[in-house]
């Protein structure tokens, strides 16, 4: 168990490690700003800190596409809102990356080549040919139907937050279907993808590999 809990822990931490704190600021000084001195000084503010931001990942050399996204989507979010004079239109960009990524996941099962399994694919370096095996895609199909169903949660309370235009809600809302969710989904995705392999009786993708023939030992670690 205390080694279980100790991989779900080196996941979580290889996937989130470093994004946090730039994620959370900018949003929340766009509020406390445009509250108290007004759109116009939370854009500048706003952007100040996300140049700030990026400025220090490339001092402390890490991945420069962090911080160049990171500066990008603050700077479309800034000059929408500015642009429009409505605030709640700097918050459009968790819409957006919702509905790109509901379109996304229902269309990797439509065409039997699910999302999980491309996510994993990317991150790891793992053979395709290994996600698409029959005793293998099952699992990474059912964790992208679980994905599907929070992700359409989360875009219709961000739609609806949107359409009444409290940033302040706003704002909560995504900081809290941001990570915490992103956590749980992590944490959920990978004891639940495990145990499913294991149950298809498929090889490990180390097993896989090295074209071990059954019987097999499963997948053990990594999902």
């Amino acid at each position: 168990m205390m080694v279980k809990r100790k991989e779900i822990l080196e996941e979580i931490n290889s996937v989130i490690s470093g994004k946090t704190l730039d994620a959370l600021l900018p949003p929340l000084v766009f509020v406390l700003i445009n509250s108290v001195s007004g759109l116009d000084m939370a854009v500048i503010i706003s952007l100040g800190f996300a140049i700030v931001f990026s400025i220090m990942r490339l001092v402390r050399k890490q991945n420069w596409k962090y911080a160049l996204g990171g500066l990008v989507g603050v700077s479309l979010a800034s000059g929408l809102a500015y642009l429009t004079r409505n605030p709640a239109l700097y918050f459009i960009g968790p819409v957006v990356s919702s509905s790109l990524l509901l379109f996304l996941a229902l269309v990797s099962l439509l065409a039997g080549k699910p999302l999980a399994a491309w996510a994993s694919h990317l991150s790891r370096g793992w053979p395709l040919q290994w996600y698409w095996r029959r005793d293998v895609k099952p699992a990474y199909r059912e964790v992208t139907w679980f994905w599907t169903a929070l992700i359409l949660i989360r875009l219709l309370i961000q739609i609806s937050l949107l359409q009444i235009g409290d940033i302040s809600k706003i704002a909560w809302a995504n900081i809290l279907l941001g990570w915490p969710v992103t956590l749980f989904v992590l944490i959920a995705s990978y004891i639940y993808g495990i145990w499913r392999l294991n149950q298809l009786g498929g090889p490990g993708v180390e097993e896989y590999q090295v074209g071990k023939n059954p019987p097999w030992k499963g997948q053990t670690r990594g999902f």
